[in-house]
């Protein structure tokens, strides 16, 4: 298919783009700047210049152009959110800048939409001891100063499954770890900004397994349909963190307590919630399965490069 794609230079762009270019479909990256032009070349793509959140740029910039599939991996995120407010601009491009993608979309003629969605629409805290399906609540949560996150990620999966004609397809992410992503666990391990909190159990996706998902999505999703994208294993947040110190012979994080965290509510709620999540449907409607099953087989085969 010929693909294009929002978000192609970001962490999760820099692999799954060269997994779609692998698995033999042609990818066109957007991107705001030279720099990004450069990156998306790179890896052996085409990019296209022009600003998502600007809808008459975006048409302008694509006219002419016809695509099969659009994929949005758009966040605005380049540290790990600490507070709510962190979360604000990656909110508006789940939106506004995901409703222009769909104009886009119609625009060029494509008949697949994918969108990056993720776990935490389900709630922010202790979700309980059952593993979470997509029929489960996906929306604001009941905790008012996180449900503009979860009415974010609603509306735009909504968004995806709006449109006759367009198979909208919403991936459900667990937590990243691996290749780019535990690169940034170690920079922060490193400058001592990463402590521990033993609570909490969280689903993590290494990013290669969270690419081939995508792929498999594109290529064999139902339309209208969302599915979990996680590992085999839940873990706490701290039990990950840990595994990458003593791979990647880090200094060791200091362990603080649960309430020392609050004043940074975001990083709180997963850090310290409960998590668990299924991704039977993926695997059987996708026939996926994960490489890499737990942060175990991730975190060592990231260190062995």
């Amino acid at each position: 298919m010929r693909v294009l794609l929002a978000g192609a230079s970001g962490v999760f762009g820099h692999v799954l783009t060269p997994a779609l270019l692998e698995a033999g479909h042609e990818v066109v990256g957007i991107t705001r700047s030279p720099d990004g032009v450069r990156a998306i070349e790179a890896m052996g793509a085409s990019a296209v210049v022009a600003d998502v959140m600007n809808r008459e740029q975006l048409l302008a910039a694509l006219e002419g152009q016809r695509f099969e599939a659009v994929i949005s991996q758009l966040t605005a995120l380049k540290k790990a959110p600490m507070r709510n407010k962190d979360m604000h601009v990656t909110n508006v491009l789940r939106t506004v800048g995901t409703e222009n993608l769909m104009a886009a979309a119609k625009a060029v003629g494509a008949t697949r939409f994918l969108t990056q969605s993720m776990i935490f629409g389900y709630g922010y805290g202790d979700l309980g001891p059952e593993p979470l399906t997509e029929d489960a609540y996906f929306g604001p949560s009941p905790r008012k100063s996180f449900a503009e996150h979860g009415e974010a990620m609603l509306r735009n999966e909504q968004i995806a499954f709006s449109e006759p004609g367009i198979d909208g397809i919403a991936l459900r992410y667990g937590l990243f770890y691996g290749g780019p992503a535990t690169a940034a666990y170690v920079e922060y391990l490193q400058a001592g900004k990463l402590p521990l909190v033993k609570a909490g159990t969280a689903a993590f996706v290494h990013l290669a397994d969270a690419a081939s998902a995508t792929v498999a999505a594109l290529e064999r999703g139902r339309g209208g349909q969302a599915y979990n994208i996680v590992d085999d294993t839940p873990v706490p947040f701290a039990t990950i963190t840990l595994q990458i110190a003593e791979e990647f012979h880090t200094k060791k994080p200091r362990t603080v307590p649960a309430w020392m965290t609050k004043p940074m509510p975001y990083l709180n709620a997963f850090i310290t919630g409960r998590y668990l999540v299924s991704n039977a449907k993926a695997k059987e409607e996708l026939g996926w399965k994960p490489q890499y099953p737990s942060y175990r087989e991730g975190v060592h085969a990231d260190a062995q490069g």
